[in-house]
């Protein structure tokens, strides 16, 4: 009996702990999943804008990879979860087996039990084994026996009933868990066909954007132009600051920043924020990474993005990433309006806007509008380009974006 109370002492003791955490890592997941399908939602959206010219762009064709890499992020979700549920159901089952084959003989001792008591059920038995004692002790003793037998007799059943309805909510918990398996492989089926359509419609693009390769170089020569000279323009500033920076402290020039106490708070600050950085738009999805990739159309040709640009709503504006200083306002043909803001030894770009709210020496704070972000009208695009500088090298703004 004590064997039989320990083990469903020790199981439901176990159980609790272990179903607490995997609901955690279920919450996790399934958080993680709704904000994957939002992404994908949102790409769907911008993808039906770019849709509107009736002909395909190279934005259309990174639109589309991005929504093949958040549909692979889905599924790659959903498989875990899977991974999860599976285990949980090999647990419960295992209990579900253990608990059965203590309440089987629980309940063979209890009946063994109620055989014995149905034998020995005439009371002048009872009298006649109290009366039979040599003594009063023993008679005492007899009598205790018999209170004890009874007692036992009532703590097994409550044990039976006991471990029945843990048993109740074990099969009704595995029940749900083998129906919400079944529901995810479903819906594994589903996205593997949404990605493996989407795959089809990038291919079609890519087709027919190979027939205009001779017009894209042309286009990618312009841009690299561009580049050219928006990082001259950045690095003119940056040299600038430096100089000024060095000379406010009667220092020769180090080719670095010269902070004021106030400067390096905010440039630690913006420091220990990476991972965590506003994004510099209200929704949006990356559709051009940081640094050295092979162009996604011309074969053979590689870029070099300083930063990353980002797709979003028509009309949108850019937003601060963080508590920092206009230090420049300007504009290149071809890349629209850019504003620099400097946060102590960090500085954040931002180009292709339309119109610019801010002006040099603009004190300004995280997540405030800068500007309205430029909307290609031939290619139905809104795209907004960041980059983030660390004196004169450039990061990777994805790094500081949060998650």
């Amino acid at each position: 009996m004590k064997r039989i109370v320990r083990i469903l002492v020790v199981v439901m003791a176990l159980l609790l702990p272990v179903v607490g955490a995997f609901a955690q890592t279920k919450a996790e997941l399934e958080k993680k999943k709704k904000k994957t399908i939002n992404e994908i939602n949102y790409t769907n959206k911008l993808l039906e804008e770019t849709r509107k010219n009736q002909k395909e762009s190279e934005n259309n064709l990174a639109l589309l990879g991005s929504q093949i890499t958040s549909r692979q992020e889905l599924i790659s979700d959903i498989n875990m979860e899977i991974s999860y549920v599976s285990k949980k159901i090999k647990e419960t089952e295992s209990i579900i087996a253990m608990m059965t084959e203590d309440l089987e003989n629980l309940k063979a001792s209890y009946s063994r039990m109620l055989q014995i008591a149905w034998k020995n059920r005439n009371k002048s038995n009872e009298i006649m084994f109290l009366l039979s004692s040599k003594d009063f002790n023993q008679s005492y003793l007899r009598l205790k026996y018999m209170q004890q037998m009874a007692e036992y007799r009532k703590r097994q059943l409550l044990a039976i009933n006991a471990i029945k309805a843990v048993l109740e909510k074990q099969r009704a918990k595995l029940v749900a868990q083998k129906a919400e398996h079944q529901k995810l492989l479903d819906e594994e089926k589903v996205e593997a066909k949404n990605l493996q359509n989407a795959k089809k419609e990038q291919e079609n693009a890519l087709a027919k954007l190979k027939g205009k390769e001779a017009d894209l170089k042309k286009q990618l020569a312009e841009k690299n132009k561009q580049k050219q000279q928006l990082q001259a323009a950045i690095e003119k500033l940056i040299a600038e600051e430096v100089k000024k920076s060095s000379a406010s402290k009667g220092k020769a020039n180090t080719g670095k920043y010269e902070l004021t106490p106030e400067e390096k708070i905010v440039s630690d600050n913006f420091g220990s924020n990476i991972g965590k950085l506003p994004w510099p738009v209200q929704r949006g999805v990356i559709v051009s990474r940081f640094g050295k990739q092979p162009h996604p159309v011309i074969s053979g040709v590689e870029i070099d993005n300083k930063g990353i640009d980002i797709s979003t709503t028509t009309g949108s504006d850019a937003r601060a990433v963080f508590d920092g200083e206009v230090r420049k306002v300007f504009s290149i043909p071809g890349t629209q309006n850019a504003v620099i803001i400097r946060h102590g030894e960090y500085l954040s770009v931002y180009t292709h806007l339309d119109k610019v709210y801010v002006s040099a020496g603009d004190k300004v704070k995280a997540k405030q509008a800068i500007g309205k972000i430029y909307t290609d009208d031939s290619e139905n695009k809104t795209v907004l380009h960041l980059e983030i500088w660390k004196g004169s090298a450039t990061l990777n703004p994805a790094n500081w974006l949060a998650k």
